[in-house]
């Protein structure tokens, strides 16, 4: 067994997949013999820890950078760890929630902020965002989520945003830049295994 083939087998077995499981972007790395791998491994891994976010927190933002991707595999992981975490239902519920809206939200606030029409910020948004009034994971960390799946989407407006309300609410910079670490992490994994 070549070290690929070892490294792609324990990433798998830590997401929870079968060590047989392949597709084309994990053969493609295991026949290059890619030196990628443990990196992705361990940056994977990294995702459940952070000093200034605790394992639920980690897990919950995982789980709706998961959602947000559209990746079962990782979903499918997240729920597990955020469970194994003492993270509720509805602390689950809501990170899918959040994935969900923030999506329209990137792509509402994006066309505004592209076109820099002034007419178009004078027009009512009629998105609907509850969610974001009495979040049961806390305002604080709703913000957080949702600027992590911002910076995910690409959304300059939503990311400045929700950074400013971070900062206002008290948040220190290093949980900001480790839930966007972490969203990122979750996306790169997410590119070779789903």
């Amino acid at each position: 067994m070549t070290e690929s083939t070892e490294t792609i087998q324990e990433l798998l077995q830590t997401v929870g997949l079968d060590t047989a499981y392949r597709n084309a972007s994990l053969t493609l790395l295991e026949t290059g013999e890619s030196r990628y791998l443990r990196d992705l491994k361990l940056n994977f891994t990294s995702t459940l820890t952070s000093e200034h976010i605790n394992a639920k927190e980690c897990a919950l933002l995982g789980l709706s950078t998961a959602v947000n991707n559209n990746n079962t595999a990782l979903i499918n992981f997240y729920i597990a760890k955020a469970k194994e975490a003492d993270a509720t239902d509805a602390d689950i519920a809501e990170a899918v929630g959040c994935a969900s809206l923030l999506a329209s939200n990137n792509v509402f606030y994006r066309f505004r902020h592209f076109t820099q029409k002034e007419k178009y910020t004078q027009i009512p948004a009629r998105i609907r965002m509850q969610l974001m009034m009495k979040p049961v994971t806390g305002k604080e960390f709703f913000e957080l989520m949702s600027l992590a799946i911002s910076a995910v989407n690409g959304c300059e407006m939503c990311v400045n945003a929700h950074e400013d309300s971070l900062i206002k609410l008290g948040t220190t910079e290093e949980r900001i830049f480790d839930a966007v670490r972490i969203a990122s992490l979750v996306t790169a994994t997410g590119k070779v295994i789903f």
